[in-house]
């Protein structure tokens, strides 16, 4: 089996890749990103993309088509990835993450690809009252992130047949280490906050409610994806991935991470704006379709671990949200150093 992995050097990437090469099937397995986080390695002793058979470099906006050659199952895991980011390079994030993936998946089903696989994400249900979100739910994406998931999925519905199985993963938020590890996610920030200071800085009210899967957990929905057949959820399928116990309010969260990091004290900033984006989620089709790949990880294992790992790391940056561990920086600092334009293209070093 082949399987192309567009987006595979970010967050998620290396645990899918290192989860796809434990197959005892030995998939060819083949990369394709355009590097802008190639650099923001954690907890590594290696570089991830070792375990790929080929890693190629390049702009999903200019995907050369020739590499679905022979391609069994797409992975699009390509994105401009978080509300801040999509708040800064709106049309970036259009182009990104909805644009480039209708083209690439039309293009996958011309050449013959059985199953295409899209990372969507819970934050399309937006702002919503305490009822769990199912699939059947109305989407009220609040962002330029969000709306570009909304898009993708509207218009990769129609490419989807028999012989082109389409699986979006409406994922709940990422959390946990990562070899690539961001720490623009609530739960990363709050451990790493309560690590390096003993203080976990809430910076809303605390009671909007989020989804939240260990990332370890999101490769192991990914894997399921490429596998799924039409028989098992229909030519195209949207399902929100995670589980139901993992629905928490941030308050919540950060008083869970409290219980494990001892000796930490938690702020809430009273002043904050009202964060309109709340939502429960509903996850009983992910656990009916995919009962063998249901999360590992639950709250406690994901504090635990990403504890660990940033002690080993000895992590002491008090910055770290001004740090190349926050996606939105990374990208600012490439394009203060020159080495991208306005538009997010690489430029020529000369």
């Amino acid at each position: 089996m082949k399987i192309l992995i567009i987006g595979n050097m970010g967050y998620v990437g290396p645990g899918l890749v290192s989860r796809l090469r434990k197959n005892r099937n030995n998939p060819e397995l083949i990369g394709f990103d355009t590097g802008y986080f190639a650099h923001c390695l954690t907890h590594s002793v290696y570089l991830p993309e070792t375990e790929l058979d080929t890693q190629n470099f390049g702009d999903v906006r200019d995907f050369p088509n020739g590499l679905l050659k022979g391609v069994d199952s797409v992975v699009y895991l390509a994105a401009i990835s978080n509300d801040p980011m999509g708040a800064k390079y709106e049309e970036i994030t259009f182009d990104v993450n909805y644009k480039s993936c209708i083209r690439i998946a039309a293009a996958a089903k011309a050449a013959g690809v059985r199953t295409f696989v899209f990372a969507s994400s819970c934050s399309i249900y937006g702002s919503a009252d305490d009822n769990p979100k199912s699939e059947k739910d109305a989407v009220n994406p609040l962002t330029a992130y969000a709306k570009s998931k909304v898009y993708a999925e509207k218009e990769l519905e129609p490419l989807a047949d028999t012989n082109f199985v389409v699986t979006c993963l409406r994922f709940a938020t990422a959390c946990g280490i990562s070899r690539r590890l961001r720490l623009d996610l609530v739960l990363n920030d709050f451990v790493a906050g309560a690590i390096v200071s003993n203080e976990i800085q809430i910076l809303s009210d605390g009671t909007p409610w989020r989804p939240l899967i260990n990332v370890l957990d999101m490769a192991k929905a990914i894997e399921w994806a490429i596998n799924r057949h039409h028989n098992n959820g229909g030519d195209f399928l949207i399902v929100n991935t995670g589980s139901d116990q993992w629905n928490y309010q941030v308050k919540e969260i950060a008083g869970a991470i409290a219980q494990v990091i001892t000796g930490c004290r938690i702020t809430v900033n009273k002043n904050a704006l009202q964060d309109k984006r709340s939502y429960k989620v509903n996850f009983n089709l992910f656990k009916e379709l995919a009962p063998d790949h249901q999360p590992d990880f639950d709250l406690k294992d994901s504090v635990v671990g990403l504890a660990d790992a940033l002690k080993n790391m000895n992590f002491r940056d008090t910055r770290f949200r001004e740090s190349q561990l926050i996606r939105l920086k990374v990208l600012e600092n490439l394009q203060s150093a020159g080495a991208l334009d306005n538009d997010l293209r690489w430029k020529r070093f000369k």
